[in-house]
């Protein structure tokens, strides 16, 4: 055994270092500069999510530890450790007398990890178990010898690696009473010798090796705070020599193995340490921010990892905060713990994260981010190998074998550790998921669970049930990761010409006043007549004023600019009822606001794009819900004649504006409005009323208006997708189906026929949403259900009242059924579950916007499948409305990457699936005050584009998504078909172009040569003749001008 330096042991570290071996011992750590480079960009998708696998070989395991799982406290000869004596001393705290039981269930353990597939297992051996009494110069206690023995054989018949921990916290407590635990550095020695049993009785099968595992917490909680056994509070200074003592045994131990055991068993050794993650305030990592960091994870992971992989001391920031009371490294003993393991062993849970949030100062934020840990990790001691031997998150004990967020979290940790590996070459080798079964949780007790497998820890036999976790982490595994999907791939083509590129708007805001004073003021100016620019009128001078023109409205005209830049052919905006019929009836009507949006479809007209106009636009925010205030006082949509009301209102737009308009949306989002009521019946009784309003409107139309104009009518649902939080509970599944039928069944059902129903069904709700809601009542023993019904004038009146089916898409939900229990989360407030018993939750892998909105695109084919599957083809699906937030004010990335991927969707949806989609509108086209859904900015910050909308306007060009990014050409269905000349035309048309300018030229240029050789040609030929004639003139005789003499014979 070791008991001394010796002189190879210090001298080899020192020679690496002055051959250059390793640049991270020999130079400062650079650890910094991660925080110096900005945050991976979430709107990249593999920068959120990775769809990717991890190498080959790669070490899947899970843990655990012997105090917390094997029971058997002090049976077959185990002594007491300090968490026995800890927990039996403290009445208040359950106790691990049997825990999980698997010193007697260990070939269970071994079958749940045959379950997941896992290649590996790390545990710990119990030393008062091997050593009651700690002294490994003594005799081993053979039960336990044996018991270990045969673990590690099973292990290795059914090839899973033994990732064997020597001290997972539970020291003996003859130790403890005898020395005073890790206070005490006889205990370095002591470790060493129980090391070297260790290695010599397991080490020929044993590949790798943990002395310790998070020594941190043994410091901080077990002799600083006294949370931990043995329950000291001794402050800073018991803590900083606990771990110096620590860092010395780990030392130890390692150099036992180099010098007496490597050469033969070929094994590796190494320390777990623990650590959290924290980024800087605001994100703004100046120098002060970035020392504030640094400092923050040198108190925790870099205490222990700077003397073992850095320079062989404390960082310098523990020296300057410490002074005196951090012990000191001789110079022979920093050569001596340099460098003393083999690779670094991570450990990455909630323990550590909740002491880190005691760390932090001036805003920084404490996150959960195992990326940004192993870059760091790299940045700081080198390219190491590096296993991450803690992974994992709890949930609480009532959560049981429906463990859903915990899959999340186990999502996210080892999708960081991927990106980790693929995009900053972090050489991880190994995840061992924490716990493999439900346990014994320290300071926290049976409280909670970190298990992936269940136990209850009420019944003796304490079997092993799969948690939902657990099927989700043997999935990954079969997987070896993330493997791309049909999610992850792209497509090329286009969509079809008659495809609506749009924006859509809330409520267009009217100006009233046209800007030109030539319409109210009659008088003749002159201008300028003394010399001082000033205009004067001119006395007893009036003239004729006209009325307003529509192009006279510079606010129009601005506002249909911005709308026409974007490259996009239809424009969505509402309408304002309560502008336009202040009383609710016709018995006052704005004319001027109708003048005005007359004058915006017309304008719209003349640049030959189209409107897509929404009768009521409810809102949340603004008094009345966007309702008359008559109409509203008298309770709104709980009120039937808010119905006939809007009938009136829509046949009054339809007379006004019909002409201009060829889509009309009748409501926009009545399943969103009826949130606002506070009851369920309210909530149902609101939407009986809109969909009433809706249907009558329609009718209307189809009576009066649909010959002459020929539009088409809709009302616009909120169709989020619902996606079953927990992908392996049919419960989820349920709920989910449960919640669109309340979203969108509710009113898509009474206004088309689905596929499952019989013709009887049809106008009315959902048969699903109506057997749940009476057995809901049945349950709370109600007299029945809250949900109205339709008379059957109104089932007639609603069957095929929709012209096309409008869907507003933002994101995608998980959803689970709404459970009721007494334990829940603090942060969590409880309330009455609404009626479709719904609970709504997040994937954390998932890019989110600065108001929580999650991008993803796949949502929204999912959503448009359902439609489609649920209510068939016939009718074209149009997307009314999508967008997300982004408070960028110019580089708004997060919405081109949103448009980008959800138009790909779009696309798949319309080419793969055939679904009849018809259009895409992005959510919206200014901004009213600050940075969010729009592409222009506010009219306060000058209306200026951002980068999204030259992002639009190019996939608009292309029709979407071409193999080649060539622009679309569309022309009128008459000339749809092509030829191989036009398209060569199409192709060459510059040169064209180009070569009918020099054949018109030439032949202006011939026509010119012709004419003046024409001309020439002439005036040659009447001088040619004048000479000839006076040639005749010439050679005539004289008699010639003589009278003719007649002469006889």
């Amino acid at each position: 055994m070791l008991n001394h330096l010796c002189l190879p042991c210090f001298l080899l570290p020192l020679l690496l270092c002055v051959c250059g071996w390793n640049k991270a011992v020999c130079s400062p750590g650079e650890g910094r500069r991660l925080w110096q480079k900005p945050v991976p960009d979430s709107t990249v998708h593999s920068q959120s999510f990775l769809h990717d696998t991890f190498p080959p070989g790669f070490l899947w395991g899970s843990g655990t530890s012997a105090f917390q799982t094997e029971g058997a406290w002090d049976r077959d000869g185990k002594g007491p450790s300090i968490w026995d004596h800890y927990i039996h001393s403290n009445g208040n705290l359950a106790t691990a007398d049997v825990a999980s039981d698997s010193y007697t269930r260990w070939e269970e353990d071994v079958k749940a990890l045959e379950y997941l597939g896992a290649r590996s297992y790390s545990f710990s051996l119990s030393w008062p178990r091997l050593f009651p009494d700690g002294n490994a110069r003594g005799q081993p206690n053979r039960a336990a010898v044996e018991h270990y023995s045969r673990l590690i054989d099973r292990l290795l018949e059914k090839k899973i690696e033994p990732i064997v921990t020597l001290f997972h916290w539970d020291l003996p407590q003859d130790l403890q009473e005898s020395y005073g635990g890790w206070k005490n550095d006889t205990l370095v020695g002591l470790f060493e010798d129980y090391a070297a049993f260790c290695f010599h009785t397991y080490g020929s099968r044993v590949r790798f090796w943990l002395t310790m595992h998070n020594p941190y917490l043994v410091a901080v909680q077990g002799y600083r705070t006294g949370v931990h056994a043995p329950g000291e509070t001794g402050g800073p200074a018991s803590s900083l020599i606990v771990a110096h003592n620590l860092i010395r045994a780990h030392a130890k131990a390692w150099h036992t193995y180099n010098t007496h055991f490597r050469s033969t068993q070929k094994g590796e050794v190494s320390i777990a340490l623990g650590s959290h993650w924290v980024e800087p305030q605001r994100g703004q990592s100046t120098a002060a921010n970035v020392e504030l960091c640094q400092q923050s994870i040198e108190a925790v992971l870099g205490w222990f990892a700077n003397p073992i992989f850095g320079n062989g001391d404390y960082p310098v920031s523990m020296k300057s905060n410490h002074g005196s009371l951090l012990p000191n490294f001789t110079p022979e003993e920093m050569l001596w713990v340099q460098r003393t393991a083999d690779f670094f062993a991570l450990s990455f849970g909630p323990n550590n994260l909740r002491l880190g949030r005691n760390l932090v100062q001036y805003g920084q934020t404490v996150t959960p981010d195992l990326r940004r840990v192993l870059g760091w990790v790299k940045q700081e001691y080198g390219d190491l190998k590096v296993l991450v031997a803690e992974g994992g998150w709890f949930s609480e004990a009532t959560v049981g074998q429906e463990d859903t967020v915990a899959i999340y979290l186990m999502k996210r940790f080892i999708n960081q550790v991927l990106q980790a590996i693929k995009f900053d070459g972090v050489q991880v080798f190994g995840y061992s998921a924490w716990s493999l079964v439900d346990g014994y949780e320290w300071n926290y007790g049976y409280s909670v669970r970190r298990g992936l497998f269940y136990i209850d820890f009420n019944q003796s036999n304490r079997s092993r049930v799969a948690k939902t976790s657990a099927q989700y982490y043997r999935s990954v595994i079969s997987d070896n990761g993330f493997p791309n999907d049909e999610t992850s791939t792209e497509v090329k083509g286009r969509f079809p010409c008659e495809f609506h590129w749009g924006v859509a708007d809330s409520t267009l805001q009217v100006h009233f006043y046209p800007f030109s004073p030539q319409f109210t003021d009659p008088h003749l100016y002159s201008w300028n007549l003394t010399g001082d620019g000033a205009l004067r009128p001119v006395a007893g001078v009036k003239l004729s004023t006209r009325g307003p023109q529509c192009t006279d409205y510079l606010a129009i005209h601005d506002h249909l600019r911005l709308f026409a830049s974007t490259g996009a052919s239809h424009y969505r905006f509402a309408l304002n009822w309560s502008l336009i019929l202040p009383e609710g009836d016709n018995s006052t009507v704005n004319t001027e606001a109708l003048r005005y949006y007359r004058c915006v479809l017309s304008e719209l007209r003349k640049l030959n794009l189209e409107a897509v106009i929404t009768l009521y636009y409810p809102t949340r925010t603004a008094p009345n819900l966007g309702l008359p205030g008559p109409l509203h006082a008298s309770g709104g949509w709980l009120n039937q004649s808010t119905v006939h009301a809007f009938q009136e209102y829509a046949a009054l737009c339809y007379q006004e504006l019909g002409s201009w308009v060829r889509y009309w949306i009748t409501v926009n989002e009545p399943n969103r409005l009826v949130d606002v009521y506070s009851t369920g019946t309210e909530q149902h009784q609101a939407a009986h009323n809109l969909l009433l309003a809706h249907a009558k409107a329609w009718r209307l139309y189809e009576r009066e208006f649909s010959n002459q104009q020929g539009a088409l009518i809709s009302l616009a649902l909120h169709a989020d997708w619902a996606e079953p939080a927990n992908p392996f509970l049919e419960s989820h599944t349920a709920a989910a189906q449960r919640l669109l039928l309340f979203e969108l069944g509710r009113f898509l059902d009474p206004l088309l026929r689905t596929k499952y129903e019989e013709e009887e069904g049809k106008g009315d709700y959902p048969k699903e949403m109506k057997a749940y809601l009476e057995e809901k009542a049945k349950v709370m023993g109600l007299p029945g259900t809250p949900l109205p019904s339709f008379t059957q004038i109104e089932r007639e009146e609603l069957k095929g009242a929709l012209g096309f089916i409008a869907l507003n898409h933002f994101t995608t939900r998980l959803v689970s059924p709404y459970h009721h229990t007494k334990a829940s989360q603090p942060d969590i407030q409880q309330q009455e579950p609404p009626d479709h018993g719904c609970l709504i939750l997040s994937d954390p892998t998932w890019p989110s916007s600065g108001r929580g909105q999650t991008l993803v695109p796949w949502g929204l084919r999912r959503i448009l499948r359902w439609v489609n599957q649920r209510y068939g083809g016939a009718l074209p699906i149009i997307v009314t409305a999508s967008g997300v937030d982004d408070q960028a004010p110019v580089e708004d990335r997060l919405r081109q990457h949103y448009l980008k991927g959800y138009l790909q969707e779009a696309l798949k949806a319309h080419h793969l699936d055939r679904i009849n989609l018809q259009g895409f509108y992005v959510w919206k086209l200014q901004d009213r005050h600050i940075p969010q859904f729009g592409l222009f900015s506010s009219t306060n910050h000058r209306s200026k584009p951002k980068a999204s909308v030259a992002a639009y306007r190019e996939i608009i060009s292309h029709g979407g998504f071409p193999v080649e990014n060539t622009t679309q050409t569309c022309r009128s269905s008459k000339q749809q078909e092509s030829c191989a000349v036009c398209a060569w035309i199409n192709k060459n048309k510059p040169l064209l172009v180009f070569g009918g300018c020099l054949l018109i030229t030439a032949v202006l240029l011939a026509a010119v040569v012709i004419v003046i050789l024409t001309r020439r040609t002439r005036a040659r030929g009447r001088v040619v003749r004048r000479r000839s004639r006076r040639r005749r003139r010439a050679k005539a005789p004289a008699c010639s001008f003589l009278p003719v003499v007649k002469c006889q014979l």
